[in-house]
């Protein structure tokens, strides 16, 4: 099963894809950006992406190619991404939500270590 949903503004225009991105479904996301490949900013959202096989591997590096950024909020879009050596945008937040925990989680421990 897979879920793509596309978010257009005046520049950007993103991507989010959930669900196993394989096989025909994959070749059928690629028909549906062939037309678009004059973009001038296409984000590729893989945040909920369950799993890729070779030929969604090769739809993603062909995003690659056409300028796409992506992002990638869990530790297996991360792997995929940096396995295909693709762009991760500057603008995901994963690195802020990562920041947000640790201090949150040092916060705790600082106020329970403070019980008498």
């Amino acid at each position: 099963m897979i879920r793509i949903e596309f978010h257009d503004s005046t520049n950007t225009m993103t991507m989010r894809i959930a669900g196993r991105f394989v096989e025909t479904l994959a070749e059928n996301a690629r028909a549906l950006i062939s037309p678009c490949t004059d973009l001038p900013k296409f984000i590729v959202n893989l945040s909920e992406v369950s799993f890729v096989d070779t030929v969604g591997e090769k739809v993603l590096s062909w995003f690659g190619q056409l300028g796409g950024e992506f992002v990638a909020e869990n530790s297996y879009s991360l792997n995929v991404c940096e396995r295909l050596n693709l762009p991760i945008s500057r603008n995901q937040g994963f690195k802020l939500r990562l920041r947000t925990a640790k201090k949150s989680s040092a916060l705790s421990s600082v106020s329970s270590g403070t019980d008498c």
